[in-house]
């Protein structure tokens, strides 16, 4: 097998540089597959990995397209990740009866594997370089031509990619457009629940221990992909280690870390510490609120929106740590310092001057109007008024298709492109329940906060809302509309525009009146700010490329990635962190009450259980939200751990890494045998996992 190409712009060479940025050092990086980091962790560690393991590992690592990292495990589609992964499909697959979340879920046999109504995976099989042709679609444009020619671009390299519903094709921006790279994919959607723990001891500790070290988390469930209807067959796939690892030993995470911020200019962090992560701070702090409330309604309430507080408070937790990030007047002049030196350099030489030097305030005169425009976006067309509502954003979906679809495929808003229609059908024709109770306070929510962010008097609240108050508009639009059958969307779809033009139902034509305004938000976004962004951001990429050379890793944007370091402690204020936990450390912290509270499962094991046995463990890997579900692989290539979180100094990872204090959070192979074979008898997956111990 040919090794994979380097992106173009990797080749440029810095002949006359005066300046450059601090390379990645140490452990950090977050490496793409066709430009990986080898002699760094040769001079580090003594270990080069080659083509052939590269290979392996790629082909062995997968995607959940729902936000989660994942891996084969066997040679029969059994794929590891973490319990808070998968929550969303055991919550849907359970019922009032039948807490699979609270209670765990073991498919004794083949048969008793449940289809998830939603987990997508995603096996990355190709990357190809296509910066070249994205540059020559855009070459000489700016504004909106720049951003309809680019994304027209991007339409066509997928749609020719993607000849099968079974392939998926993503045109990935890297470092900021200073590259692109073609990200194709075999899409597995007939994915099936095998195992999932109690919750308690998944989340053991609960939010006070979240993005923490130490820990005591099973945080892992097994899913398996099918094909044709029978367990798919796959090539490759982790082997388990049989020893697990120790302090000092060389660790791999692949994964697919969901997105930093590390190469943003100074106007752009400026716009997130004061402007954008206060905003979300205050809305999830808000919503986490209402929900709080919600649960105390009774038991069922609490079941059916569990996942969801969840969420909230694992995203609030992780944006107030990278608001605090910024806040550190270390990080916030080092990066300072960066940007000026760059920017020096690039007023030394005329050339580079007028090529790149108008890109900094450009950037600062989008965001200047975006902080503008911000509100009525994200309420009327980023998500904010849905939300987490489930019937707002079908109706969105079904109102918007038949337009769209009528459009040549690049002329289509990008979540309608031929390349993401399989993606966006699962999830419009999800059979995952809908519950009214919930729903209510979700879209009342969202209603409120549009009125109060917009304020009364807007056009587009006096036309949701009328005369109506908030919690009006919401009970009448569930309790009156149909969209929570399955079939009833799948005949709007079908039906096109005649059918969506001719619908009654209340929540169909909330999404009409609401479409107008929320496409010409959007348009103004795009043409006017999204557009000078991405054309300026890719101007400072370059310039940073003619000044300091290549050979530094992209932003992450929920690709797969490879990062390594070594199983290590650190000191803390004065306190010595130690790298494991153990078994043993699990029932000494435990209270009996939550979020210290194992499940009885684990009591009754006690016996049987060797103390000793690693819990978790802490390693100098470069991670970030998405990474979660990622095997830790050791240098042949098998399996010593399943990260689930980072400590709390990771959350500034999103800006920097520190290997000082920077720690990637993992479950160890050796409890997660340990617990399978003695908690739940889950004697299956352990043959399969270790096929030698039949």
């Amino acid at each position: 097998m040919k090794p994979l190409g380097p992106p173009a712009l990797a080749l440029l060479a810095a002949a006359s540089a005066t300046w450059a940025p601090a390379p990645a050092r140490a452990d950090e990086g977050m490496w793409t597959f066709n430009q990986p980091p080898r002699e760094q962790i040769k001079a580090r560690y003594g270990f080069s990995p080659d083509d052939a393991w590269l290979r392996h590992v790629q082909l062995a690592s997968v995607r959940l397209a729902q936000g989660c990292s994942g891996s084969f495990v066997s040679p029969t589609g059994l794929v590891m990740t973490n319990h808070h992964c998968a929550h969303s499909c055991i919550e849907q697959l359970s019922t009032r009866e039948r807490d699979f979340v609270k209670t765990g879920f073991y498919a004794k046999a083949e048969a008793d594997e449940v289809k998830c109504p939603e987990i997508e995976v995603n096996q990355l099989i190709e990357i190809t370089d296509v910066t070249a042709r994205i540059g020559k679609a855009t070459a000489g444009l700016d504004g909106q031509r720049y951003n309809d020619a680019l994304k027209a671009e991007q339409a066509r390299i997928e749609k020719e990619c993607a000849t099968s519903d079974d392939l998926r094709c993503d045109v990935v921006s890297l470092f900021h457009g200073g590259a692109y790279n073609l990200y194709k994919y075999r899409r597995h959607q007939d994915v099936r629940l095998v195992f999932a723990p109690e919750f308690q001891i998944a989340f053991f500790g609960g939010d006070p221990d979240n993005f923490e070290f130490p820990r005591y988390d099973l945080d892992v469930s097994f899913l398996r992909v099918y094909q044709g209807g029978k367990p798919a067959a796959v090539s490759d796939w982790f082997a388990w280690s049989p020893s697990g690892v120790r302090e000092g030993d060389l660790t791999f995470v692949t994964g697919h870390p969901g997105g930093t911020e590390r190469q943003l200019t100074m106007a752009e962090l400026l716009y997130q510490r004061a402007v954008a992560l206060p905003d979300r701070l205050l809305s999830l702090a808000q919503l986490r609120g209402e929900l709080t409330q919600f649960q105390q309604r009774g038991p069922e309430q609490k079941r059916v929106s569990n996942h969801l507080l969840f969420s909230v408070e694992n995203g609030f937790k992780a944006l107030r740590g990278r608001f605090e990030a910024l806040s550190d007047r270390g990080l916030w002049d080092g990066k300072v310092e960066e940007e000026r030196k760059l920017r020096e350099a690039i007023a030394r030489d005329p050339g580079k001057q007028a090529k790149y030097g108008a890109a900094f305030a450009a950037i600062e005169g989008a965001l200047a109007q975006q902080k503008d425009l911000r509100r009525e976006y994200r309420f009327l067309e980023g998500g904010a008024l849905a939300g987490p509502s489930e019937l707002l954003p079908i109706a969105r979906k079904l109102v918007r298709g038949p337009a769209e679809l009528a459009k040549p495929n690049e002329k289509r808003l990008r979540e309608y492109r031929d390349s993401g229609l399989p993606g966006l059908k699962q999830s419009l024709f999800s059979p995952a329940p809908i519950h009214d109770e919930l729903e209510v306070e979700l879209v009342r929510f969202g209603l409120t906060r549009l009125r109060e962010e917009l304020g009364a008097d807007h056009p587009a609240v006096r036309k949701l809302l009328g005369k109506e108050s908030p919690e009006e508009v919401a009970r009448r639009l569930v309790s009156g509309s149909k969209l929570k059958d399955v079939a009833v969307r799948k005949q709007l779809w079908d039906g096109g525009a005649r059918a969506i033009e001719a619908s009654t139902d209340p929540v169909i034509v909330f999404a009409r009146l609401l479409d107008p305004e929320a496409r010409a938000v959007r348009k103004r976004f795009e043409d006017g700010i999204e557009s000078v962004l991405k054309k300026n951001d890719e101007l400072v990429a370059r310039a940073r490329f003619e000044v300091a050379g290549a050979g530094s890793y992209p932003d992450a944007t929920f690709t797969l990635r490879l990062s390594y370091g070594a199983v290590k402690g650190y000191q803390d204020g004065g306190r010595e962190v130690k790298p494991f936990t153990t078994i043993a450390g699990a029932f000494e912290r435990a209270t009996g009450r939550p979020p210290f509270e194992l499940p009885e499962s684990w009591i009754k094991a006690r016996a049987s259980l060797d103390p000793k046995t690693p819990m978790n463990f802490c390693a100098t890997n470069d991670i970030i939200g998405g990474n979660s579900g990622s095997p830790v692989i050791d240098r042949e290539a098998r399996v010593v751990g399943l990260v689930f979180d980072g400590n709390i100094h990771s959350l500034g990872g999103e800006y920097g890494f520190d290997e000082r204090l920077n720690r990637m959070v993992a479950v160890s192979s050796e409890a997660l045998i340990e617990g399978l074979a003695k908690v739940y008898a889950a004697d299956r997956i352990v043959k399969e996992l270790r096929p030698a111990s039949k």
